[in-house]
């Protein structure tokens, strides 16, 4: 896992728990609370799908880059060889 991934999921934990504290804390009625709570919720899955999606996809061309780096070397070596 990466610095950057590391220090995004870190943020989004800590934003995760304020909001949860503020929540908790917040002078409103259960209903209208379930309500807050269940609006947050669905945004964090959204983001966070987003933060995954985001993550494969660039996992995914880094490992295309790498495949194509190899084979390029390979050819240089087999270029030199013959």
């Amino acid at each position: 896992m990466s610095t950057k991934t590391k220090v995004a999921l870190g943020i989004i934990g800590a934003v995760a728990a304020g909001v949860a504290i503020g929540l908790l804390i917040a002078p409103e009625t259960g209903k209208d609370m379930r309500k807050k709570i269940k609006k947050t919720a669905g945004s964090w899955a959204d983001n966070l799908t987003h933060l995954f999606e985001r993550g494969k996809e660039e996992l995914e061309a880094k490992g295309r880059s790498a495949k194509a780096s190899a084979e390029d070397k390979m050819n240089k070596m087999k270029e030199t060889l013959s």
